[in-house]
């Protein structure tokens, strides 16, 4: 400073034999905007101050002396530290403008990395974007973020990134000028590691909140197929129906190419019962029907002799069977016993063509449906075991009935008539004279005759002998006759029905009778009975008063389990007001 002061007051000295005084203080305006450049605003005060004061001692008159007593002279001062404190104020902010520039570009550069690093769906594609924005912002020949710390090669400059999770590293070429260098490592390096560390977090948090939603999305969809099946389960179709649907839920849940629900037979073989194929274009390997003998070594084989879920990853084994299957394009396949009760029934299996292997958690899936296919078994067996119980009642019943009406037509029938007969002769024998014996007699066999016609009714009803000799349309025509309701007959049978189903529709429409005579009220009855499609068809309406609750008659209760016993359905309706429609349908076959 006192230099640059020294060279200023020995040109002023020089120019004051030319120049104005007052004008020679622009000399030490030069060198206060180099001292304030150079080292700041505090700096260039003192040098305004030591300046006025040298200014005023040497150029100044009377020179040699400090004398601030005129006032133009004090005017000359002000303005020169007014002069002096402007330029200080603008070689300060000329000192601080390119800093503040490069900060705010610093800003913007890390606002539009953050925007790269932070938007990005995949982090490994928006690293090299950001290495070149880095790049173009900072006028880099190149830059590269890679993993890992290893030295730049050819002669670069690598800058390590760590953090939580984090481990790589900027790379840029060597030769870069020292604040360039100083300037990435002070500042770009922090803020480009904390960008990354975030983004690295967003990127872990992303993938677990994609990974949440799809096994959310999986869990589901696997729910609603397990409803959708518990639903049909439950109105108890035929078992092949749940065998297909398990396999086809089951198969496009788990986005397999096969699913087969198996059961093993007790001659040591398997049989389809159920199946599902991704492709129709694909003939199956094992589809319904199909029976096969279990190869040891395969899924089959293992689950029925094991009793627990099995895999087989490749289909590269020696046996036959195994080698069919992979011909097929099978690369994995997973089974699942069913086990219904406490006996493996048979096995849930799944397969697939791609090269991978079915995933891991493939059999912890498949224990629901399994357990749904058992639910289905069971069912069905629970169901044919009631059918079967209900058949062996009412054939039983039936038998009864049989015996009972023989014998009350071979044994008690005959003798009660054989005791009729034999009461007239001794009336005839009796003389007149004993008229009232013999009117005694007489009443007692008229009694024993009507004994003898309740009996037969009794026998008639217990089970219709016409029924066994001439078919169910005279049965019918009996009953019709003999109904004290008007009935309309209409049978279109083109052969006689099975012994079971004739006694169905003959207690039906003999209940039906009774049931209108004694409650209806009604004045006539139509009785339609036809065979379509493989079907019995019987219907009984009358024009009564309606009301009938099927719940509350044990004839009716005991219709319903006769009907049923054999297949049938049998349904009532009977709305007060408008009469009773009895509606019964039997499968024959």
């Amino acid at each position: 400073m006192a230099l640059c002061l020294t060279v200023e007051t020995l040109a002023g000295v020089g120019l004051a034999r030319v120049a104005p005084v007052d004008s020679l203080s622009l000399l030490y305006l030069i060198g206060l905007l180099l001292i304030t450049s150079l080292w700041g605003l505090a700096m260039g005060l003192v040098m305004a101050v030591a300046s006025a004061l040298v200014f005023d001692y040497f150029l100044l008159p009377p020179t040699w002396e400090l004398t601030l007593a005129k006032g133009e002279d004090l005017v000359v001062l002000g303005i020169f530290l007014v002069l002096a404190l402007s330029v200080c104020a603008l070689a300060r902010a000329a000192r601080l403008l390119p800093g503040e520039m490069e900060a705010r570009q610093e800003a913007d550069l890390s606002a539009e990395l953050a925007r790269l690093l932070l938007r990005a769906p995949d982090l490994s594609v928006a690293l090299p974007a950001t290495a070149r924005r880095l790049a173009s912002g900072l006028k880099l020949p190149s830059a590269s973020i890679d993993p890992g710390d290893l030295p730049a090669e050819d002669g670069g400059l690598s800058f390590p990134l760590r953090g939580d999770g984090i481990h790589a590293a900027l790379r840029v070429p060597g030769g870069l000028p020292r604040p360039v260098t100083r300037r990435l490592r002070d500042r770009i390096v922090p803020s480009l590691g904390i960008l990354l560390e975030a983004a690295c977090e967003r990127e872990h948090a992303a993938g677990a909140l994609r990974a949440s939603r799809d096994e959310l999305a999986r869990s589901v969809e696997e729910q609603a197929a397990l409803r959708r099946l518990a639903t049909l389960v439950a109105h108890h179709p035929p078992a092949t129906e749940v065998f297909d649907s398990v396999a086809g839920e089951l198969g496009r849940l788990l986005g397999v190419r096969h699913t087969l629900v198996v059961r093993y037979e007790p001659d040591g073989t398997a049989t389809t019962v159920g199946d599902w194929h991704a492709r129709e274009d694909i003939r199956p390997t094992f589809p319904t029907g199909s029976r096969w003998t279990l190869e040891e070594g395969s899924v089959t084989e293992m689950v029925a002799r094991t009793g627990a879920p099995a895999r087989l990853n490749d289909y590269d084994g020696e046996g036959a069977l195994i080698r069919q299957v992979g011909a097929r394009g099978v690369r994995s396949a997973v089974g699942c016993p069913i086990v219904v009760g406490r006996s493996l029934w048979g096995m849930l299996a799944v397969a697939s063509s791609t090269p991978e292997p079915l995933p891991e958690d493939t059999e912890v899936r498949m224990m629901e449906f399994s357990e749904l296919a058992a639910a289905a078994i069971a069912n069905a067996q629970s169901s044919a075991d009631l059918k079967a119980s209900r058949a062996r009642v009412v054939a039983a019943a039936d038998e009864a009935r049989r015996r009972i009406e023989r014998d009350l037509h071979d044994g008690t029938q005959q003798r009660l008539v054989a005791l009729g007969l034999e009461m007239r002769g001794v009336e005839a024998a009796i003389p007149p004279e004993l008229h009232d014996a013999r009117l005694r007699i007489a009443h007692a066999a008229k009694d024993l005759d009507e004994a003898v016609v309740e009996l037969q009714e009794m026998s008639r009803g217990l089970h219709p002998a016409i029924l066994a000799k001439g078919g169910l349309e005279p049965a019918l025509m009996v009953l019709a006759r003999r109904s004290p309701v008007a009935v309309e007959l209409d049978v279109s049978l083109d052969e006689r029905l099975p012994r079971q189903c004739e006694m169905t529709v003959y207690y039906v429409v003999s209940e039906a009778l009774t049931n209108t005579a004694k409650h209806a009220f009604a004045s006539a009855v139509c009785v339609s009975l036809a065979g379509r499609n493989n079907t019995i068809h019987l219907t009984v309406r009358d024009d009564g008063v309606g009301g009938a609750d099927p719940s509350r008659g044990s004839g009716l209760i005991g219709l319903t389990d006769r009907v049923e016993a054999i297949g049938g359905t049998i349904s009532i309706v009977s709305p007060r007001g408008a009469g009773t429609t009895v509606v019964v349908e039997i499968p024959l076959g």
